[in-house]
């Protein structure tokens, strides 16, 4: 029987009463699915419903066959083994045990029929660009790009009939990415992809577009979805413009009939008061008049309500792609003025900074293979980590956003996460300044436990960009991982305004392009300058 997976008026809400799911049917058939949707869809939710790891509050998940998860932030207990994490150490310590003269029954029932688990599991290591990490390696030693990968890798030796990725290119650099869609492109069972990753989105089969607790199935990759979408979106802005004048429409013939009766009114109270006719037939006809005035305006009534619930119809179809704005004061840097200076740097993993200043609104690309210390090189200029030796000057405020977007109190709303980190503003100012980032009315009061992964990324940007003092200098590390589509353009469009200096670690190069980089420093070993031609990467 082929692997599937359905799931049944589905009905989830969080803690605080938030709704997300009221009555959800999906099903997923073999093949890749890609699950995209606004941030607060509920896509991570789904996957985690499906995988077993939340309970729904109604419905039924029906899975054939057995489900293996990646999950948005994957995070490895630094104690592990390479072997203990990809769960095999048993299998491993049992078969070392044969080989060496141990003929005991427990070793050959542990083993099974999986004599080849430790080539298979190299195997697979070295298919995802692996290889260099041995089993009996410890997972502290392994970056965070590298600790996705090992996920994976945990995933793929297990072979499970129904594979659940979500955001997995995120910490990938360009090679890893590589590899990740190779593993994608030949699976062979049921697939469900959640990603911003347009390349990854381009392998799929089909798209379930997930918005307002429904699905929308699209036929096709991510492009072909996104042409259909620009056609439907089209059609949709045209019915606003329709339903617009079909409005404007009803409205004059309501007054014009008003008008009319308003005439017939006055006409009779004059025949009534000159007393033309005898006075029960006026009244008659005077009853007859409201009868018909009043049966006149209800009809009219019901096609102006009519018109307004088609406008609403036609409004709600055309998606709303609001804009974050961070054109906030005192963020603003000179031409010229020192930034940051590092002096002989080496940090806690061995790479190195000879000597660096960075001056003015610089935009600057801090890039390089995963492990090679990019993360550790924004810690130490943050204050977060001390250099082995040398030193970090940072001359104007400074704000680092880290991948974990650890900065937010998940027990506080949003709006107190902000007041947190500028105990001087008012909450009117605060929650002013909070509509910038989309939060507005009862969003900004919504607990930042309960954000989606694009929520709290940008709820965190908005505590950080909203602190006092305004940063001259932001730091972002990967801020494209958790983002869906429109909220990378949101976080293009929100620096785009913003007028302080930038350091921006990233493996999306088109982001990077998109939010005019000046400057792209490569860290392997060394951090030098790279110009943009110099960034090709190999298959």
């Amino acid at each position: 029987m082929s692997a599937s997976l359905t799931c049944t008026s589905l009905a989830f809400s969080w803690p605080d009463g938030t709704p997300v799911f009221d009555g959800l049917d999906i099903a997923f058939g073999p093949g890749r699915t890609g699950l995209v949707g606004v941030n607060g869809s509920g896509k991570s939710t789904l996957l985690k419903l499906i995988a077993g790891e939340l309970t729904p509050a109604d419905g039924t998940v029906r899975v054939t066959g057995e489900v293996g998860h990646l999950p948005q932030n994957v995070t490895l207990d630094t104690g592990l083994r390479v072997d203990e994490v990809l769960g095999i150490a048993a299998r491993r310590a049992a078969l070392h045990a044969i080989e060496a003269g141990d003929v005991s029954e427990e070793h050959f029932e542990t083993v099974g029929d999986d004599w080849d688990v430790e080539e298979r599991a190299l195997a697979t290591l070295g298919e995802l660009g692996l290889g260099h990490v041995g089993l009996d390696r410890g997972i502290g030693e392994v970056s965070g790009g590298e600790s996705v990968l090992l996920r994976l890798a945990a995933l793929l030796l297990r072979r499970p009939d129904v594979l659940l990725l979500d955001e997995p290119t995120n910490n990938l650099d360009l090679y890893a990415r590589r590899r990740l869609y190779a593993a994608v492109a030949s699976w062979p069972g049921v697939m469900v992809v959640v990603s911003h990753d347009r390349e990854l989105l381009d392998l799929v089969d089909q798209i379930a577009d997930l918005r307002s607790g429904e699905v929308t199935w699209y036929g096709g990759n991510f492009s072909a979805y996104e042409e259909a979408l620009a056609v439907e979106q089209e059609a949709a802005e045209r019915m606003v413009r329709v339903a617009e004048s079909d409005l404007r429409k009803q409205k004059r013939e309501l007054v014009d009939a008003q008008v009319k009766l308003a005439h017939r009114r006055r006409y009779a109270q004059k025949m009534y008061d000159t007393k033309r006719e005898p006075r029960a037939v006026m009244k008659l006809k005077s009853r007859a008049a409201q009868v018909s005035a009043g049966k006149h305006r209800i009809m009219h009534e019901e096609k102006l309500a009519e018109a307004k619930d088609r406008l609403d119809e036609a409004v709600a179809a055309v998606r709303d792609d609001d804009e974050i704005r961070v054109d906030l004061p005192y963020t603003a840097v000179p031409a010229g003025r020192t930034v940051v200076t590092l002096m002989d740097l080496r940090l806690a993993h061995g790479a190195r900074v000879k000597g660096l200043d960075l001056r003015g609104p610089e935009r600057v690309a801090l890039i390089g293979r995963n492990g090679t210390g990019k993360t550790t090189l924004l810690r130490t200029i943050a204050g977060e980590l001390a250099p082995v030796s040398g030193e970090v000057t940072v001359h104007v405020p400074l704000r680092f956003l880290p991948q974990r977007l650890d900065v937010l109190d998940g027990e506080l709303s949003v709006a107190e996460n902000v007041a947190r980190l500028a105990p001087g503003a008012t909450n009117n100012r605060v929650r002013a300044r909070l509509a910038r980032f989309l939060f507005r009315g009862a969003r900004a009061d919504q607990q930042a436990s309960t954000l989606s992964g694009g929520e709290r990324f940008r709820a965190t940007l908005a505590a950080l960009m909203l602190a006092e003092p305004a940063p001259q200098l932001l730091m972002l590390d990967e801020p494209t991982n958790n983002l869906d589509m429109a909220s990378v353009r949101q976080l293009t469009s929100a620096l785009a305004s913003y007028e302080g200096a930038l350091i921006v670690a990233s493996h999306d190069l088109p982001f990077l392009e998109s939010i005019g980089i000046t400057r792209r420093l490569l860290l392997d070993g060394e951090l030098r300058e790279v110009a943009p031609e110099e960034l090709k990467f190999p298959a």
